[in-house]
């Protein structure tokens, strides 16, 4: 749940998104490094930091900085949830009319922030940071990093180079409700331009990580390939199951009644001993025809489940937040009215 928004327009302009888990070393100098950047710019801005249930001394250092800086919101999510979720907590907090995101382990540089406002400020909706110097790759995993952003690209039709970097900045409207579960914080900007929109990128460095250790590894990279396949279905058939998996299943269908067809024209005109000279063929035609029933069925029960889900739920990643703190409204939220579906 956000935090409460006034209903007249909001006077923040940017809201910068910061998901920490076990930073505790890296947050001090990074709001600092955030307040004379954003400071320098002159403009209205808030810095939303969502503690993803760390367990060092990051929450007391955030709420020390959120009790004196009028500029930052703190959100804290009872457990660890994953950077999805963090992240769906910060955009239901941010008020500002851009959201700009990035990593609290001091890798993404503050001070490359005025490149992204220069390129939403030219009136891109979506500016992704492109990585060109990353510290701690080695060559396979940027043999392999660059086959996946490629892939990514052919499926989604999102040409871009670099998926799978934090450091990115978005319309705050354009990702407004956008499901974030599992690992699709990678994937925002696909999901969001299904909404229209300009997108760009602009280079970016990454520096060597200087404090605590790295929290995506590749136990976290490969349900990245699961949701690929997610998203490549939901941007084709969200609202339209029965699209695929009736065409799936007509095609299964007529294939096996094409093959059974065959087989009995050859027992009826030729008199041929079919369950002897083709038995593994027709069993096959057999098997295509029931699954091609079954995948129109399912097709039937997803459109059913589209138009439940769409009417009840919301899409959004379950996190759940224990406190969050305002200084500009001065209150905490119960748990019982922060946990989103």
């Amino acid at each position: 749940m956000s935090l409460p928004v006034s209903e007249e327009p909001s006077p923040i302009r940017y809201s910068i998104v910061v998901p920490v888990y076990n930073e505790s070393a890296n947050v001090v100098p990074l709001h600092k490094a955030l307040s004379a950047v954003m400071g320098a710019l002159g403009c209205a801005y808030e810095c939303i930091f969502v503690d993803d249930g760390s367990t060092d001394d990051t929450p007391s250092l955030l709420e020390a900085i959120a009790g004196r800086d009028d500029q930052i919101v703190l959100v804290q999510l009872g457990r660890n949830s994953g950077k999805s979720a963090a992240l769906a907590a910060g955009f239901d907090s941010a008020r500002g009319r851009y959201v700009i995101t990035m990593d609290g382990d001091l890798q993404h540089d503050a001070a490359e922030i005025p490149r992204f406002v220069a390129k939403l400020e030219e009136g891109y909706d979506i500016v992704c940071g492109r990585r060109v110097v990353r510290g701690e790759e080695t060559w396979p995993q940027r043999v392999a990093n660059r086959f996946a952003n490629w892939l990514l690209a052919k499926l989604s039709g999102v040409p871009i180079h670099d998926f799978g970097g934090g450091f990115k900045a978005y319309r705050r409207d354009l990702i407004a409700g956008v499901p974030l579960y599992g690992e699709l914080q990678r994937l925002i900007p696909i999901m969001a331009l299904r909404r229209g929109g300009k997108i760009c990128e602009v280079p970016v460095n990454i520096a060597p990580r200087q404090h605590g250790n790295s929290k995506y590894g590749i136990a976290q990279k490969l349900p990245f390939l699961f949701d690929l396949i997610t998203v490549r279905f939901l941007m084709g058939y969200l609202s339209r199951p029965l699209h695929f998996f009736g065409t799936a299943g007509f095609f299964a269908a007529m294939s096996g009644s094409m093959v059974g067809l065959w087989l009995l024209s050859k027992k009826i005109l030729f008199g041929t001993a079919v369950m002897q000279e083709h038995g593994p063929l027709m069993f096959f035609a057999g098997v295509l025809i029931v699954s091609g029933v079954q995948l129109a069925a399912l097709g039937l029960l997803g459109e059913l489940q589209v138009r439940h889900y769409h009417d009840v739920y919301d899409w959004r990643a379950r996190y759940t937040v224990t406190r969050a703190h305002d200084r500009r409204h001065e209150s905490e939220h119960p748990v019982q009215d922060q946990v989103r579906r």
